[in-house]
């Protein structure tokens, strides 16, 4: 298997070996894949992750398929897909909930009840204003720029393989970006913000006994998969966070392997979360979580 910084299955500089949970949930929003895919049944390919992805498409009625090269990631995906098992905290949460607990410690505006109000509005004007008047202030920019800037404490986190991922000012890109969701997507309706800003578990669980079965799981790094498979396997791939890490030969590796496992007219949606312009950024707007700088939605064969 050809070594990615996702094969060891760390993103944080831990003491120990082997892989680890790094997901515990995902920060995708599946609408998106529903809205820009064939219909379904299609034959659709995923990122195994924490198995919210592959749930929401095999719900949908596509025919899934899930990959991912971390032995532990792929076996809870299973069990949340298949089994309905509950939300465990991965790497991932565990460094979110270090943010927000550092946040509500030092700015009373990000403690759990007003942030809850912020929350359950259903007005993109009126978050907005709140966004700016009330959350985005001194104190959050001072912290945020402590943790998010390329020495700060994130970067001195990640593992080797992760640390370039950073954007240069990623707070100042990490706040754009949550005034660009708040203005355009109602909080009330947008589990992924209240995931991200506070911790509330997805609600329902992903799946459980109606999918089992409905979705293969396969143990393996996706470009060597998408190479292995006969041509046009796939009427639509989404893979996220495929290209954060690894460089430019293996773009270009994922790109051709994508182009020849996807059907000519079939779609590809690659999330990145590091910063983009031109259409990318633009698609990323379709986005309900702030996460995402890039969102490139492609139909093989033509363009983005």
């Amino acid at each position: 298997m050809t070594p990615t910084p996702w094969s060891a299955g760390r993103v944080l500089a831990l003491p120990g070996h082997g892989p680890r949970l790094l997901f515990g949930r995902m920060y995708e929003d599946p609408r998106v894949e529903e809205r820009a895919f064939p219909a379904a049944p299609a034959r659709v390919l995923c990122v195994a992750s924490a198995g919210d992805t592959a749930a929401a498409l095999a719900r949908a009625g596509y025919d899934v398929t899930a990959v991912d090269v971390n032995p532990v990631q792929l076996a809870y995906a299973r069990a949340r897909v298949e089994e309905g098992a509950p939300t465990a905290l991965g790497s991932a949460e565990l460094m979110l909930a270090a943010a927000r607990r550092g946040a509500a410690a030092a700015l009373p505006r990000w403690r759990p009840g007003p942030l809850r109000a912020f929350l359950d509005l259903d007005d993109p004007r009126v978050q907005s204003l709140w966004w700016r008047t009330r959350l985005d202030r001194p104190g959050l920019r001072l912290l945020m720029g402590a943790a998010l800037r390329p020495a700060g404490a994130l970067a001195a986190a990640l593992a080797p393989g992760f640390r370039h991922v950073v954007p240069a000012r990623f707070d100042a890109e990490l706040r754009t970006r949550i005034a660009r969701v708040v203005a355009r997507h109602p909080n009330a309706d947008n589990p992924l913000l209240a995931g991200l800003l506070a911790g509330r578990a997805p609600d329902p669980r992903p799946g459980g006994t109606d999918l089992a079965g409905r979705v293969r799981f396969v143990l393996g790094e996706v470009a060597e998969h998408l190479e292995s498979v006969p041509a046009e396997s796939y009427d639509a791939v989404t893979l996220s966070n495929v290209l954060d890490g690894p460089g430019p030969a293996y773009r270009r590796r994922l790109r051709a392997a994508v182009e020849r496992a996807v059907r000519p007219g079939g779609t590809a949606v690659l999330r990145s979360v590091g910063a983009a312009g031109g259409a990318a950024a633009v698609r990323a707007e379709e986005e309900r979580c702030p996460l995402w700088g890039s969102l490139y939605v492609t139909t093989i064969g033509g363009t983005a």
